[in-house]
């Protein structure tokens, strides 16, 4: 198939940015969803709401300290709270080296955390990093259409071994078993919920895009050249016939899909404790304890009586156990179902009026 050499040269390198831009609104659209899953249950579950609150905090300090570092501006003081978090550098730069600080505040938290998830995986799904797009490096792979195929091939085999292993993790294993919680961790906190102990101004996807509005416009110059060498590595990258620049935003798109797998497995929890704030009593923390107790059973149970994929087979026994408990006891044990309070009719006077509290006037 012939390509023209303007679309080469202009169009295709911008295939890899539109889909990394794409799974990043995906990205903030599970995190306002979270969002809305946590002020449900923050009447009840402050704590843990202040919990997910100072572990999103805690990422976004440390993504603009990772900036002042990267710019050389150094660190004079790091200060952090439950309600906020400040850097202040020792070197005060101006120009692009603030721009490049704020960019790591504004966008850092939506892909820095996750690379600590990533560099785990590297080490437990090592086979799913291959991403070598094809033996035949052709010109057709250059164009818009190539270069999107080749990041959709690239998200499709790390996808296919990371939510494989996901389904199939072991939980009796310490490395599976920290990584599931980081995991959890990172969903947590991915965004602060609020800022300000007393305002408690929310943090939306609304004020993430000002903040990444504001700072891309503050200096526009600098979005050109960030374009102009992006371009650069893309035109390197075809005279070596090499597939570096999909590659590293396919590494993007690695992170942001991370995330999202975080977020649905936060998504899971939340509605837990949700459901489970409704069923009565002591009753409330038995879901809890299936989840581990039903696990635990069907491993013991497939350790003397071996099957295929019994890693896999114990989690859905432990989920459907879990969900076939909770729906037992929302029916039979939960506080909805309460007896209203019988209403007596008010009397009728003769003149039709409801007979309510009068005076008596003597005469």
């Amino acid at each position: 198939m012939s390509v023209s050499p303007l679309e080469i040269v202009l169009i295709a390198p911008l295939a890899p940015i539109a889909g990394v831009v794409l799974f990043w609104f995906i990205q903030l659209l599970f995190i306002e969803s979270q969002k809305f899953l946590l002020s449900k249950i923050r009447s009840k579950h402050e704590p843990l709401c202040r919990f997910t609150n100072f572990l999103g905090i805690l990422f976004q300090t440390m993504c603009h300290a990772l900036g002042f570092t990267i710019t050389r501006s150094g660190i004079s003081s790091f200060y952090i709270s439950v309600h906020y978090g400040k850097v202040a550098p020792k070197k005060k730069k101006q120009g692009v080296f603030e721009w490049m600080a704020n960019g790591f505040l504004f966008v850092g938290p939506f892909f820095i955390p996750s690379s600590l998830l990533l560099i785990c995986l590297y080490f437990l799904i090592n086979d799913s990093f291959n991403t070598s797009i094809s033996t035949n490096l052709a010109i057709s792979h250059y164009s818009f259409a190539g270069q999107l195929i080749s990041f959709g091939n690239n998200l499709y085999t790390f996808s296919e071994g990371f939510f494989g292993f996901l389904s199939s993790i072991d939980f009796l294993h310490p490395g599976h078993l920290g990584f599931f919680l980081l995991l959890l961790f990172l969903g947590l906190g991915i965004r602060p919920s609020y800022i300000g102990e007393k305002t408690k101004e929310k943090v939306d996807m609304i004020y993430d895009l000002k903040n990444i509005k504001n700072n891309l416009l503050h200096k526009p110059v600098y979005i050109l050249i960030l374009f102009l060498f992006s371009y650069l590595f893309f035109y390197i990258s075809i005279l070596f016939e090499q597939t570096w620049y999909v590659l590293l935003f396919s590494v993007l798109g690695w992170l942001s899909i991370i995330a999202i797998a975080a977020m649905l497995v936060t998504h899971l929890f939340l509605l837990l404790i949700k459901n489970s704030d409704e069923i009565k009593g002591q009753w409330k923390l038995v879901p809890y304890i299936v989840i581990i107790a039903s696990y635990v059973l069907a491993r013991t149970i497939f350790f003397y009586f071996p099957i295929e994929h019994l890693k896999s087979a114990s989690i859905v026994i432990m989920i459907l156990s879990t969900f076939a408990t909770l729906f037992f006891l929302l029916k039979f044990k939960s506080n909805k179902f309460k007896t209203k309070p019988t209403m007596k009719p008010l009397k009728k006077v003769k003149s039709g009026v409801t007979d309510g509290p009068r005076r008596v006037i003597k005469q």
